[in-house]
């Protein structure tokens, strides 16, 4: 009986994850921007220290390989320090920039503004009790930046300037949303030099965690709902994000995945990535 009902609840399960989907923001560029042109080496350096400083003093991992962020021990001459990092961001002219500085540059920008929204309403339970409104849900959609005379939202820098125009489907393990499902943020900024080692090492990370894949008691596969939310960044079906995960997988994992045609259900855990709730 358990068994059937468990069958009975999967195409269920699925379907939310899919509609999930369906809501998010189509990896479309924003009408007429001009945000994305590159520049030509050597391009213009920026300065990320600052970030780096505030990530070595506040993210933390938990015992289970989670980093946290101690969003309630910042200090406010370090929230001060993290405004004037995003000030000056907010002054770079993107265009002046290398493919892969722009892209270190976006990523870094989207995560400085989620961190900061998140210190500005602590303390929550989650990202996704952050509203603007009564139908919100989250700070996405919340004008939070101002690039080249163009107001920004989070959901603009992730679906209307990253995902059109890097193709690069390691972008979600380097995006982060405050979330303990989420890929780990890391403990220093992200850095043109250091993109595809930086890259690899956060896909081989999420990957190879329970939060990313995973089997349940019965063999069934879970997998992160990022490649459900973002699956034609990964392969035009289940099957080919199955081999796509395959490739960064560990051995054993690899093998089990070859082994099963397809996915039970999708997960991700919304909890605030809190250091004071991991401790």
């Amino acid at each position: 009986m358990r068994k059937l009902l468990i069958l009975l609840l999967l195409p269920v399960l699925t379907a939310c994850a899919s509609v999930e989907r369906l809501a998010l923001p189509a990896p479309e560029a924003l009408p007429g921007q001009t945000l994305t042109r590159f520049a030509s080496p050597p391009g213009e350096k920026v300065d990320h220290r600052d970030w780096t400083a505030f990530l070595h003093r506040y993210v933390v991992a938990d015992g289970k390989g989670v980093n946290r962020v101690a969003y309630g021990q910042v200090t406010q001459a370090d929230r001060a320090r993290l405004d004037e990092y995003l000030v000056d961001l907010q002054a770079v002219d993107p265009a002046r920039l290398t493919r892969d500085q722009q892209l270190a540059y976006w990523i870094n920008l989207y995560n400085a503004l989620t961190v900061d929204v998140v210190i500005e309403n602590y303390p929550v339970a989650s990202i996704r009790d952050i509203k603007d409104g009564p139908l919100s849900i989250g700070p996405w959609n919340q004008p939070l930046a101002r690039v080249a005379g163009q107001e920004l939202t989070l959901n603009d820098i992730e679906h209307r300037i990253i995902r059109p125009t890097f193709g690069e489907p390691r972008i979600h393990y380097a995006l982060n949303c405050a979330a303990v499902g989420c890929p780990n943020l890391m403990d220093r900024a992200w850095q043109a030099e250091t993109l595809e080692r930086d890259f690899a090492a956060a896909e081989h990370a999420y990957i190879n965690d329970p939060r990313g894949v995973q089997f349940d008691q019965r063999g069934g596969l879970i997998l992160s709902k990022i490649f459900i939310w973002f699956r034609e960044d990964f392969g035009p079906n289940e099957k080919s994000v199955l081999a796509y995960i395959a490739t960064a997988a560990e051995p054993e994992l690899r093998a089990r995945l070859q082994q099963t045609p397809r996915v039970k259900a999708y997960q991700y855990d919304w909890a605030l990535n809190d250091a004071a709730a991991g401790s």
